[in-house]
């Protein structure tokens, strides 16, 4: 274990208290809509700045009502295979996007369709009906795995993206019907706060969690599959309160404030 780990696991044995470090409360970036784009190779193969044509024009586009844009990578989710290198700005890509109140849309993107697409995401975050996705019950974990941005998120984020994989399939094997089966996993790029790795996004309830470990799962996982999978209200109390970094929809002072109000 690197000794920053060993450190952060001292510190917490001595701690008692299920309360986040103040400087963990409010540093998830405030958005309205995150945006997955699905790639075909995982994230510890990306490198340390990572960016795609596609990528940067619907980023463009939704930045200026709240929208965030990241790559994701799981074996289950469904990808287009990449283009040769000079070709970038032809890519396709499959993109998972979720948002308050209606929670999770799919589509496909390139830049032949990025309007119409950028237009969809909108009128999703307006919560006007448009073509959601089906199994809207399921639950998606995001961790980041950014090695090359940051050994941290490759070293914690490597191990807990792992433990989750390893705590769904004791789950699985022991009962078939168990409620972890609406869980998916994936990896993601950088999302920032290395030093709060592992990084651990739940949608489409919209919270961050950061200062994970890989014996921290199994809580985590009962915790998030005794709340209905939808996006949290923004006065809901948080998932999770000692890892808590924030929640889609709210900013820095709203995300403190509601932290404030749970222990209050």
């Amino acid at each position: 274990m690197p000794a920053f780990r060993a450190l952060r696991t001292l510190v917490r044995s001595l701690t008692t208290t299920a309360r986040p470090t103040s400087e963990l409360v409010g540093t998830a970036p405030p958005h309205q809509c995150y945006i997955f784009l699905h790639t075909p190779q995982p994230p510890s193969e990306y490198p340390a700045k990572y960016a795609t044509p596609v990528q940067r024009a619907l980023l463009l586009r939704t930045a200026k009502w709240g929208g965030s844009v990241n790559f994701a990578w799981s074996e289950d989710q469904q990808s287009i295979r990449a283009r040769p290198p000079g070709e970038e700005d032809k890519q396709e890509y499959h993109l998972t996007a979720f948002a308050h109140p209606l929670g999770k849309l799919e589509a496909t993107v390139s830049m032949d369709n990025i309007e119409e697409v950028e237009e969809q995401l909108r009128m999703h975050v307006e919560g006007v009906s448009g073509a959601t996705s089906s199994n809207l019950d399921d639950v998606h974990l995001y961790v980041c795995t950014h090695g090359a941005r940051d050994c941290r998120c490759g070293d914690i984020g490597g191990a807990v993206a792992q433990a989750v994989r390893d705590e769904l399939r004791k789950r699985r094997d022991a009962d078939p019907s168990d409620p972890s089966t609406c869980i998916k996993l994936a990896e993601v790029a950088h999302v920032g706060g290395h030093k709060y790795a592992a990084n651990l996004l739940v949608y489409p309830h919209g919270e961050w969690l950061g200062e994970v470990e890989p014996e921290d799962v199994p809580e985590i996982l009962d915790a998030i599959l005794a709340l209905p999978a939808r996006p949290r209200n923004t006065d809901e109390i948080p998932i999770c309160p000692r890892h808590w970094r924030g929640r889609m929809g709210l900013s820095k002072d709203e995300q403190i404030q509601l932290l404030q109000r749970t222990y209050s």
